[in-house]
């Protein structure tokens, strides 16, 4: 199983923030910004105070996906195309 903030990324955009905004208004630092940014593990923390500052839940930014899924995903994206 592989973590996805692809869900984060889409909340910032329908907010019309970027990441650079997020990191500052929270003060993330720069690695856990570039952590999230590759999908890897951050601390339950920084999870709660992105939703806090979001005002919505944990699964509306970050969701468990089956690294087999992840590969299907991409490969119906291509071939959406």
């Amino acid at each position: 199983m592989k973590i996805s903030y692809r869900k984060l990324w889409v909340q910032l955009a329908e907010r019309e923030m970027s990441k650079s905004d997020l990191r500052k208004e929270l003060n993330i630092s720069t690695g856990t910004l570039t952590k999230l940014n590759k999908n890897e593990s951050v601390s339950l923390d920084i999870l709660m105070r992105i939703c806090e500052f979001l005002k919505c839940d944990i699964g509306d930014v970050c969701e468990f996906v089956r690294e087999d899924d992840e590969k299907l995903k991409k490969i119906l994206k291509w071939s959406i195309y």
